[in-house]
């Protein structure tokens, strides 16, 4: 039940510690449901309110088509968070102008530019400005810009009850509520945004040093190996040299000087096995010993 609940509210995998680019959007998206959800119930609630409490006509019907619409939004975005990885600007536009649409829609039946609540427009830009890229962003303040030039043109007048003083009061608590509404939007959004970039940035650190590790890693291969390959020549030499002093009569015959040979022949063997191993760690075989065999036993 509660997967199902953090599913539908966009707050599944919320805490991620390795955060891509890519999987940027994709959270920003999840932020925008769960702010779409709580816009939905303070949307309904306002309208009830509004007509029912305060005694204000206003058309339900139709107001109520706007957090419906957002409902649909919802439901298509939560899918989009779960099934992708990565979100474009484009669909991160195309969210936030659905949010454009349905404020719109609510205060074109709701006074227009007179409605106090207009100024949520502004919520959108900030929230356009700091997902989008800068060319979305201006776009967003176009189409905000428009939407509110035509409200002061084009909307259907509110019925206020009371006298012209009741209106202003009316109209200054109105304000009010849609300055703590944006203030408290903006902070709590803010901050989840603010956790967003620190988890991006820290991924990409982690990135760059991994890089960086790896780089050093390979560049240490590199000298590790060549200093094999040079190695090599020189303790061929010393073992053809021993293996010819080991057959000289003269030095044969002192008990001593064989023994020395033994042991200088054992670590010289001890040297070109540990050359070996660092060629084939490399990925290069180190040729030594030659035999002469048949293709049959070599394959």
């Amino acid at each position: 039940m509660n997967s199902v609940l953090q599913r539908l509210f966009g707050m599944g995998d919320w805490r991620e510690t390795a955060v891509s680019q890519e999987a940027v959007n994709r959270r920003n998206l999840r932020l925008l449901v769960q702010l779409r959800w709580l816009a939905v119930a303070g949307q309904i609630a306002t309208i009830l309110i509004v007509h029912f409490v305060m005694d204000i006509r206003v058309p339900i019907g139709w107001l109520l088509i706007a957090p419906a619409g957002l409902v649909v939004v919802n439901l298509i975005s939560i899918p989009l968070t779960q099934r992708r990885d990565a979100i474009s600007d484009q669909e991160l536009m195309l969210a936030l102008l659905a949010d454009v649409a349905a404020l719109t829609w609510q205060l074109f039946l709701t006074g227009g530019s007179t409605n106090p609540f207009v100024a949520l427009y502004i919520l959108q830009v900030v929230l356009g400005a700091v997902l989008l890229a800068p060319a979305y962003a201006w776009s967003l303040i176009v189409v905000t810009s428009l939407c509110f030039a035509g409200l002061g043109l084009f909307n259907r007048p509110l019925d206020l009850p009371g006298e012209h003083g009741g209106g202003l009061s009316l109209y200054l608590a109105g304000g009010l509520i849609c300055f703590l509404l944006i203030a408290v939007l903006l902070v709590l959004f803010i901050t989840r945004i603010t956790e967003n970039l620190r988890a991006r940035d820290a991924y990409l650190a982690d990135i760059r040093q991994q890089a960086t590790e790896r780089d050093h890693i390979v560049r240490m291969g590199l000298l590790a190996s060549g200093a094999a390959h040079e190695l090599g020549t020189p303790l061929a030499s010393l073992s053809v040299i021993l293996s010819d002093w080991r057959r000289m009569p003269l030095l044969k015959a002192n008990a001593d000087l064989t023994q020395d040979m033994e042991v200088m022949q054992a670590e010289v063997e001890r040297c070109k096995s540990i050359v070996t191993g660092i060629l084939m760690s490399a990925g290069e075989a180190r040729g030594q010993a030659p035999t002469q065999t048949t293709l049959v036993r070599f394959l």
